[in-house]
């Protein structure tokens, strides 16, 4: 049924993504769909960023963030499934809704953690996403 699966993750959080990636994986499983599996990291190129950080930090960034995700798609997802790993910087919703439209997905599969009080005041990303994206989207609470 889904033939485009986008699952974006925080590298430095397993405890959001486990399930969603699980769910993700078997709904292309299924569907003989592709997983597109994407991170997003800050943008270093902002001038008050960027002036903290040394020369070539953010390839070095681009590059760790890449392994890590081979890593972790190679430990979880296996080789019934195609596979497609996206790194990008920016803005995290914007990032995965540009990325969604790039690749023309069928269904983004999110991690969302239980709400706190600020998620409530400012807005979630998985919130951001389902409201501005055209298409399916599916949230996996962690």
């Amino acid at each position: 049924m889904y033939k485009c699966v986008l699952l974006p993750l925080d590298l430095n959080e397993s405890s959001t993504w486990e399930k969603a990636l699980t769910a993700a994986r078997d709904i292309c499983q299924s569907s003989g769909g592709t997983l597109h599996v994407m991170t997003v990291l800050p943008d270093y190129g902002m001038t008050i960023v960027g002036q903290y950080f040394p020369e070539g930090a953010e390839g070095d960034a681009l590059t760790a963030a890449l392994a890590e995700l081979k890593k972790i798609t190679a430990a979880h997802v296996g080789t019934e499934v195609a596979l497609e790993h996206i790194v990008v910087q920016g803005t995290i919703h914007d990032q995965i809704l540009a990325a969604a439209e790039r690749i023309d997905t069928d269904l983004i599969v999110m991690a969302a953690r239980r709400p706190g009080f600020a998620d409530f005041l400012l807005g979630d990303t998985a919130y951001k996403v389902v409201r501005r994206y055209s298409h399916s989207v599916m949230i996996v609470r962690a």
